[in-house]
């Protein structure tokens, strides 16, 4: 999936980036300018142009009269969301989806025990809206429905933190959420216990209730955890 408004450079990232985390290219490669913008039957201008996102995700550096060096994943800005969605279509799916959902569980509980605090009326209502929505698109197979609801859930549970930290992470989390559906790592109804819980969220914090929110939150991403055993072992 390209990045609207990126055309040539971006078809030409919809390969090398995701080659490049896969380590078809291995940390220390070099690649030449010149010899890239003649595989992908590009101009160099769009090839330096590819090469400079590249820089800004930390995934090659350039230096004159050296070419472009794959950097070790150690350095990889791994919360791109576009670095993220790479990582996802290779080989290393589980591994990164199990560490995405660690990640999550650590953060979004803490998040929602703030929502539950400093949620917003207007807050309150979205997130009510978004379970509903999941409620309704949770049977039939409508996955792709059910995403945007879910999607919409958390971004909005982070923001309703106050924590502008918490609140960056929404594209993580919805590449995350995005990943499961897009790479078949969903069942096809979604589980009614973990749409349950979504509801029960909105509930509590809605209420101002911080030590549930927190609770139910650790429940749905334990609940993802398992779904990740069963589904990508």
């Amino acid at each position: 999936m390209s990045t609207p408004g990126r055309g040539l450079h971006g078809r030409v990232l919809d390969t090398l980036g995701p080659a490049i985390t896969a380590g078809e290219y291995p940390p220390g490669s070099v690649l030449r300018t010149d010899e890239l913008a003649q595989h992908f039957e590009v101009s160099r201008s769009v090839m330096r142009e590819a090469v400079r996102v590249l820089e800004s995700m930390h995934l090659v550096e350039s230096r004159r009269r050296v070419g472009v060096t794959v950097r070790p994943e150690s350095e990889w800005n791994v919360y791109d969301p576009q670095v993220i969605r790479w990582r996802l279509t290779g080989a290393d799916r589980p591994r990164q989806l199990r560490s995405l959902t660690v990640l999550r569980s650590a953060i979004e509980p803490v998040a929602a025990g703030l929502a539950a605090r400093y949620a917003t009326a207007e807050q309150c209502a979205e997130l009510t809206r978004c379970a509903l929505g999941m409620v309704a698109t949770s049977r039939g197979h409508q996955l792709e429905g059910y995403l945007v609801h879910d999607v919409a859930f958390h971004r909005v549970v982070l923001e309703a933190s106050g924590n502008e930290m918490f609140a960056r992470l929404g594209d993580v989390v919805a590449e995350v959420l995005s990943g499961r559906t897009h790479h078949d790592v969903m069942f096809e109804d979604p589980d009614p216990a973990a749409v349950t819980l979504h509801v029960q969220l909105a509930e509590a914090v809605r209420e101002g209730d911080p030590v549930r929110a927190e609770q139910l939150t650790r429940e749905i991403t334990v609940g993802a955890l398992h779904e990740l055993d069963i589904l990508a072992p």
